[in-house]
């Protein structure tokens, strides 16, 4: 079975600063962590809120599900973390 994504669900982890969103294969739920570094483009990581983090996951969701795709696919890993090296 693949990867797939039925949970549009995702939140703001403010002690790690990240953005969490779940995937699943099967019965098996796989974590995903994307940093706020990789959401900041144009916002400023000092000032930015976690409602405006969450809106730049929104906004590149599609190309973040691609990505999480490739690397759960590489490493078959329970839990993966989407540094910036993930999107070169």
């Amino acid at each position: 079975m693949g990867l797939s994504f039925p949970n549009s669900a995702r939140s703001y982890d403010e002690a790690h600063r990240r953005v969490r969103f779940l995937g699943y294969d099967g019965m098996f739920e796989i974590r995903f962590f994307v940093p706020a570094e990789v959401l900041a483009g144009e916002l400023s990581q000092r000032t930015a809120s976690a409602r405006e983090y969450l809106a730049s996951f929104d906004a590149l969701r599609p190309r973040i599900l691609k990505v999480a795709t490739a690397a759960y696919t590489a490493t078959r890993s329970s839990t993966i973390i989407l540094g910036l090296e993930h999107f070169r």
